[in-house]
């Protein structure tokens, strides 16, 4: 059997229980800042995925995540956010997590050994054709994520597998294979330190360029943001003033006529009506770069 590098000893780690806490807590720093480095050299096909996963939730496409474990619970972070942030329709992003919401209150490891679980999940997210999954695994071996992939090639789905060990087999099933090389952990094959902080920057990074790409954000504002809550109001209210270069009154009216449409509103907070507003950001394809003149 071939040791994967997530489970191989981190020349570090010898004598590490005899150390100092602060010899201790310098070693876990220095390999978080490593494995944050590891996802430079991913850019080109962190970016590929990006522009993918755009084109296909413009056209009304999905684009699931799925994975176990600390892998999962980085791809759940992540797909919960789309929503809120940049306002991305929840039923265009599902999610496919071993041992569902239970797990989210007790971690249980054998679901991610749960291929039959893999598959009624993949079912139930009901992607198609043309649609894409991000596969978590650091392993780049784990039964559930490797199910969910194999099911979503058979449907002709786009796969984009995240692994964070060389010659990962999900990389195999992956039409997009994204790897994040960290090696060994400190506490060997304990993936929700440096593997699960790679993967929560590397989706950081896939989302933002997404969202980047379908116009929702602009000059490093939130501008398709849900403002559920009291924060995200005076957030909405903020961006509208600072873009549309408009008193918070004003703003605050155009959020008004617009029922909260952060896009809408800064446009008719300068000059246009809500009505034509609507037209000209589906003709712009929801970006406002041509329409702010």
């Amino acid at each position: 059997m071939v040791e994967r590098s997530t489970e191989a000893r981190h020349s570090a780690s010898l004598g590490l229980h005899r150390r100092s806490a602060d010899v201790i807590l310098a070693a876990l720093l220095d390999a978080q800042r490593a494995a944050v480095e590891s996802v430079r050299p991913a850019f080109a096909d962190i970016a590929r995925a990006s522009d993918t996963a755009a084109e296909i939730l413009a056209r009304g496409g999905k684009v699931g995540y799925a994975g176990a474990g600390s892998s999962g619970l980085m791809a759940l972070a992540d797909c919960l956010e789309l929503a809120g942030t940049f306002g991305v329709a929840p039923e265009q992003t599902p999610m496919m997590f071993a041992g569902g919401a239970e797990s989210l209150i007790r971690l249980r490891g054998s679901a991610e050994d749960d291929a039959a679980m893999a598959q009624a999940d993949f079912h139930a997210a009901d992607l198609s054709t043309g649609d894409m999954v991000i596969v978590l695994t650091a392993s780049g071996t784990t039964p559930y994520a490797m199910a969910i992939a194999e099911a979503a090639r058979a449907r002709g789905v786009v796969v984009v597998g995240m692994a964070n060990a060389t010659e990962a087999p999900l990389h195999l099933y992956s039409d997009i294979p994204i790897l994040l090389d960290t090696g060994a952990e400190l506490v060997a094959g304990s993936t929700r330190m440096g593997a699960a902080t790679a993967q929560k920057v590397a989706l950081n990074m896939f989302s933002v360029l997404m969202a980047v790409r379908l116009g929702h954000v602009h000059d490093g504002y939130m501008v398709n943001v849900i403002a559920d809550n009291a924060k995200l109001v005076r957030r909405a209210a903020r961006i509208v003033s600072e873009i549309a270069e408009v008193s918070a009154d004003m703003a605050e009216a155009a959020l008004i006529a617009t029922k909260g449409a952060v896009k809408q509103a800064i446009l008719v907070a300068r000059g246009m009506e809500p009505e034509r507003a609507q037209v000209a950001l589906a003709e712009s394809d929801g970006h406002l770069e041509p329409l702010l003149g």
